[in-house]
Formats: structure tokens, C-alpha cells, sequence
């Protein structure tokens, strides 16, 4: 059984940092690549950054220079640190894989930015 944990989130100031930590377990064939999504409330989840399998990376513009997503698709592990943290950051921060025959999600980890 595949399983995509999360960790990493929690309640930081405006300006402050964290590291989002995802590691999956089972057997996940040919992963493409892994993405970080998150969702607010009263939202649609959103693409945030990806990392393929190649270790090319992509970001939305908004996160551009503030977020890094880095891991090992082979390991299938992926973080993602966050600099400069604003409140329009708050949201539940979710795990993605697209493998070549499934995508998978893990259960998520909140962020909330506040003073």
C-alpha cells in the first residue's frame, strides 16, 4: 500500500521560516515527478512547485525566490523550504506524485502564518 506522509508543518510570525518534508512508502512504479500543492480554505488546492525526476524544478510566481523544493524522486522524497513567509501562505500543504500509471496525495500538513 502506497503511503505519502507529511511533515514539517505548523504555526510560524510573518517573515519566519519552515521545512515541508514528504516521504513515501510503497510501490510507487517509474515516478515522473513530485509536486507540492496546498489549499485554502474557501480555495481549490493549487499547484506550489515541482520537482521531476530529471531535478528540474518549477514554481508558481508567487512563491518564486521565497520557496525551494528539492528531494530525490528515486527516494521518493521531496521538501520544501519556505523563506519569508506571508499570511496569504496559510493552507494545508499536500504531497503529490505522478507516477506513470497513478498519481497519489498525501494527507497534508497545515501551515498558518500569523503574528
Amino acid at each position: 500500500q502506497v503511503q505519502l506522509v507529511e511533515s514539517g508543518g505548523g504555526l510560524v510570525q510573518p517573515g519566519g521560516s519552515l521545512t515541508l518534508s514528504c516521504a513515501a512508502s510503497g510501490n510507487i512504479f517509474s515516478v515522473r515527478a513530485m509536486d507540492w500543492y496546498r489549499q485554502a480554505p474557501g480555495k481549490q488546492r493549487e499547484l506550489v512547485a515541482t520537482l521531476t525526476r530529471d531535478s528540474s524544478t518549477n514554481y508558481v510566481d508567487f512563491v518564486k525566490g521565497r520557496f525551494t523544493i528539492s528531494g530525490d524522486t528515486a527516494k521518493k522524497t521531496v521538501y520544501l523550504q519556505m523563506n519569508s513567509l506571508k499570511p496569504e501562505d496559510t493552507a494545508v500543504y499536500y504531497c503529490h506524485i505522478r507516477a506513470l500509471w497513478h498519481d497519489y496525495w498525501g494527507q497534508g500538513t497545515q501551515v498558518t502564518v500569523s503574528s
